[in-house]
């Protein structure tokens, strides 16, 4: 019998019925509940094929144990293997504009484990890194993640530049965050369909990264510290394209 294991919440949930629905064994769902979400969610189970089964809350608690364990009232039964998923599969399932989180060359599987808990929270499509000159998703990477490792797909390309490229033709735009960008984060229209990069602790973006990406944009620093650490840098890019994107205005 081939090894499964649990993922949990919304998020995670719909994003493997989504994305590869056919690894999904079966559904779990608190019983009672019947609010707009989790009729979605069933129907999407539903038109999949997959099996829902309404259970005891506790139970879940019990399938979704640990610290991290923010089920929402709904778990999945998947299989272990780990899935292959590609920028295409991202891009044709999205219902709004992409945004998506570039890493280019993060070694640290701490700080790439952080940029997923903050791709998470801002609601990012995807993070999407090279294969070679990154730390690639490891058992550490993927326990810091505490569970986004789950529910924001991770696509690894073997050419970044030209992974770039195919986003750009997809009409996706690639802002790279560079400290000596002239334009600032707050003055740049995150709301179109939007891939920001950041590059490696210290070393930052690599030169053609740096080259194919559509624009530059930097943080403002006002302090005494001339650099971010990667993941912080990301959550102040995401949050400040899901904060345009909820309707506040940009700078001018």
């Amino acid at each position: 019998m081939a090894e499964t294991r649990f993922i949990y919440g919304f998020h995670a949930v719909n994003a493997r019925l989504r994305q590869s629905a056919g690894s999904v064994q079966e559904i779990y769902l608190a019983a009672g509940r019947q609010d707009g979400r989790t009729r979605d969610l069933v129907r999407l189970a539903e038109a999949q094929g997959v099996r829902v089964i309404s259970t005891d809350p506790a139970r879940l608690d019990g399938m979704a144990g640990g610290q991290c364990a923010r089920h929402q009232g709904v778990v999945a039964r998947v299989s272990a293997a780990q899935r292959h998923v590609t920028l295409d599969d991202v891009l044709d399932t999205l219902s709004e504009p992409a945004l998506l989180l570039v890493l280019d060359g993060v070694q640290d599987p701490h700080n790439l484990g952080a940029c997923l808990r903050v791709a998470d929270a801002a609601g990012a499509h995807a993070v999407v890194a090279p294969k070679d000159r990154a730390v690639g998703l490891n058992a550490t990477a993927v326990k810091v993640a505490c569970g986004a490792a789950d529910s924001v797909p991770y696509v690894t390309v073997t050419n970044l530049a030209r992974a770039l490229r195919e986003m750009q033709e997809r009409g996706v735009w690639t802002a790279g965050a560079d400290a000596g960008a002239k334009g600032d984060i707050y003055g740049a229209d995150l709301k179109v369909p939007l891939a920001l990069v950041l590059g490696a602790e210290g070393s930052g973006l690599r030169r053609l990264t740096r080259e194919t990406c559509d624009a530059l944009v930097r943080i403002p620093m006002h302090g005494s510290v001339e650099s971010l650490n990667v993941s912080v840098a990301s959550g102040i890019c995401l949050f400040e394209a899901r904060r345009q994107r909820c309707g506040g205005a940009t700078s001018t």
